[in-house]
């Protein structure tokens, strides 16, 4: 696996800060994000479950750059 860190959220604390990165071998985007409270877990129930699996994270529209970034990360990969 080649994870490349992408960026922090710029306006959160230095150790409790959402992240990107991208998994090149994988093709994954990864996150670290808030985790949802229960309120917004039923509301993503609506469009259906959520495997034990998987989870539900919130990242703060302000990470929009960032999350473009990581995107022109994966656009870039040599994997397909």
């Amino acid at each position: 696996m080649t994870l490349h860190f992408i960026a922090k959220d710029p306006d959160s604390e230095e150790d409790h800060c959402p992240s990107v990165w991208f998994d090149d071998v994988a093709q994954e985007f990864v996150v670290q994000g808030w985790k949802a409270d229960e309120m917004l877990q039923l509301k993503c129930l609506e469009s259906g479950p959520i495997p034990d699996s998987e989870a539900v994270v919130r990242l703060p529209a302000r990470m929009i750059d960032v999350l473009r970034k990581v995107v022109d990360v994966a656009d870039r990969s040599a994997v397909r």
